[in-house]
């Protein structure tokens, strides 16, 4: 019981400095404008580590790479700290723990990206309708545009309801289950 409590420490902390470290680089992809408070908020959250490491790693693309390092590193770390708390016997672990212990870091990364993207949709749906006008629906409108966009080519709108968030949750739970969960699986039976 208290190693389920404490891996749920790890992991909702861990993935609340992650998703700052992923919405940065995201933020700047999707071109969201900097003077949102939210952007500014995320910007100040993750300048501790991000500054430091753009004298190291430059942008490229007119994006901040930099801000994609502490991400994976700090599911990767969750990672580690939850197997130790379980009980993984890190001192007779093969050469191939390293490979998985990354594997597995990289698709909780996904899987976190992935929720995110979820979340970010369905909160668009929902502002959409209840409030279309307010500043966190621009914000939710900008950050969900490159999902949705594509989509709402594809799909259109059936008596002016948008069926795009609805597809894009869809196809993101199908990348959960079968992509992520292989990555996940393949992983584990590395270890």
């Amino acid at each position: 019981m208290l190693t389920d409590a404490l891996q749920f420490l790890i992991h909702t902390l861990f993935d609340l400095i992650a998703t700052a470290f992923w919405l940065r680089f995201y933020l700047q992809w999707a071109r969201v404008p900097f003077h949102h408070p939210f952007a500014q908020f995320i910007m100040r959250v993750t300048d501790f580590a991000v500054r430091p490491l753009r004298r190291v790693i430059p942008g490229l693309f007119g994006l901040d790479w930099s801000s994609l390092l502490p991400f994976l590193g700090v599911e990767i770390l969750a990672v580690v700290l939850s197997e130790l708390i379980s009980g993984f016997p890190f001192s007779v672990a093969g050469a191939g723990v390293l490979s998985s212990l990354l594997l597995l870091g990289i698709a909780a990364a996904l899987r976190l990206v992935l929720q995110t993207l979820v979340i970010l949709v369905i909160g668009q749906a929902v502002l959409s309708w209840v409030s279309p006008v307010s500043p966190a629906s621009a914000l939710f409108h900008a950050l969900t545009a490159p999902i949705l966009n594509p989509l709402r080519r594809i799909i259109p709108p059936i008596a002016s309801v948008d069926l795009s968030p609805i597809a894009a949750f869809i196809l993101i739970q199908l990348v959960l289950m079968l992509p992520v969960t292989l990555l996940e699986q393949s992983a584990r039976a590395m270890l």
